[in-house]
């Protein structure tokens, strides 16, 4: 069974919206702090891989600054109707800035990382693909991917919060990062099977 090209496309920018919202909440998980983001952001890696595979390299980097576009978009939407009054009919309704009014630290730093580990992502997966094999496709994701999530986890944590948390802190958002990014790379493998190939080399 293969998955059209265009389902892999929506859920790596669904992906990517849902990750970027989630990012603005810390939370405690197995006692270590993370950003709530990594929770479904390490799927857009493989999600990533699949768009290579099926539509080539330039599909790969049009797909990553688009959902970067949309990401800011979003962002920019969130604090508009953060600050514009309310309908007194309603309500003050707080709860909406308070949730969804996003922190630009944090909106910039997770596009940044995004931006730079995922186009990172696109050109190991395309070295390894055109210098070592196109065989073992688990191979190309894990490589890939081996280089992009400790890029992506180093980045965005040091933009969002270095110098606003003690360094020990970060360290541990970063370690933790890695960690689940690894763990949720190890378990989607197997979604690079399930798009059909022969675009690897497209530039």
């Amino acid at each position: 069974m293969t998955i059209a090209p265009m389902i892999v496309v929506s859920a790596y920018v669904a992906a990517q919206l849902m990750a970027d919202i989630a990012s603005l909440r810390i939370v405690l998980l197995a006692g270590v702090s993370v950003d709530a983001g990594t929770l479904v952001y390490p799927l857009t890696f493989t999600l990533r891989d699949m768009i290579h595979k099926a539509l080539g390299a330039r599909a790969a980097r049009v797909l990553i600054l688009t959902a970067a576009a949309i990401n800011l978009c979003m962002a920019g939407l969130f604090w508009l109707v953060s600050r514009l009054p309310g309908d007194p009919s309603v309500g003050p309704q707080p709860e909406f800035g308070l949730v969804l009014s996003p922190t630009w630290r944090i909106v910039v730093a997770s596009i940044i990382a995004e931006v730079l580990s995922e186009l990172v992502d696109t050109e190991v997966y395309r070295l390894w693909v055109r210098r070592v094999t196109r065989r073992y496709e688990w191979a190309r994701v894990l490589v890939s991917n081996s280089v992009s999530v400790p890029l992506d986890s180093l980045t965005f944590c040091w933009l969002a919060f270095g110098g606003r948390l003690l360094p020990a802190v970060v360290w541990g958002i970063v370690l933790s990062n890695i960690i689940i990014k690894g763990a949720t790379t190890l378990v989607s493998l197997p979604g690079i099977y399930l798009v059909r190939g022969g675009n690897e080399r497209r530039e």
